[in-house]
């Protein structure tokens, strides 16, 4: 296992590598975050790209608790069983077919409706959270088959209201599973390169893309750099989340 992360050590390392060639150390250097800093492109598809994983991963969040929900309070019926079928197609699909699908879908908007009369931004998101949702659905549903309805049952006999049921009992319970579906669609969001080629316009390129149309003509060390930022970045992420749960835990046993 250790062995898996020796290729992002090395690439950590030569992210303070001052030569030009990627694969060949000189001395030690900072040089390359400064460029990248400077690397005006870089910048907008990054905040692009965070904007967009935001975007997507709240939005998926919600629609997948929602999902998760209703299956639960659904009786098994073929109704049933073909929600919970489209709800799953979104992790089967190659995401070629899911891409051009989308693509069609936009297209046949933009002539139907008028809407969207370009792609970017918005088919972007729209496109994550497509396959987001199913990714958050699937967590959030394990979670909640294994909480004890006698909870929420108890809290119904002494007259809380459903919504109130739902604030206070069944979404703490829940917040395990919420943050790890809110990382996760974050990160594929983050990473998609796919999907986000065929719903994306002019102006509206994401940093994956912009990270791949790069690499087609060399390896510059400042993706050394980017990458090595996108690791720190994931790593805080992971740690801040990990440290949540932990305080919500304390405080529940406390």
């Amino acid at each position: 296992m250790p062995l898996l992360y020796v290729p992002i050590a090395i690439l950590i390392l030569y992210s303070f590598n001052d030569s030009q060639l990627v694969s060949v150390w000189s001395h030690f250097s900072t040089r390359w975050y400064g460029e990248l800093f400077k690397n005006a492109q870089m910048r907008e598809a990054a905040w692009l790209s965070f904007s967009i994983a935001t975007i997507s991963a709240t939005a998926s969040t919600v629609l997948g608790t929602a999902a998760a929900f209703a299956l639960r309070s659904m009786r098994p019926s073929p109704g049933r069983s073909l929600f919970e079928g489209l709800l799953m197609v979104p992790l089967i699909l190659p995401e070629v077919l899911t891409g051009l699908a989308m693509l069609l879908l936009f297209v046949f908007l933009g002539e139907a409706i008028g809407w969207p009369r370009t792609r970017g931004t918005a088919t972007i998101a729209i496109a994550h959270i497509t396959f987001g949702m199913a990714y958050a659905a699937v967590l959030i549903r394990a979670r909640l088959s294994q909480q004890d309805p006698v909870l929420e049952e108890a809290a119904a006999d002494l007259g809380a209201t459903p919504w109130r049921i739902f604030w206070r009992v069944s979404l703490p319970l829940l917040a395990p599973a919420l943050i790890a579906a809110w990382l996760l669609a974050f990160t594929l969001s983050l990473d998609d390169v796919v999907i986000s080629s065929f719903v994306t316009g002019p102006g509206a390129s994401t940093l994956p893309i912009v990270v791949l149309s790069s690499v087609r003509l060399g390896v510059s060390p400042q993706i050394n750099a980017l990458a090595s930022l996108l690791v720190l970045f994931v790593a805080v992420l992971m740690i801040a989340a990990t440290l949540v749960l932990r305080s919500s835990s304390r405080q529940k046993h406390g």
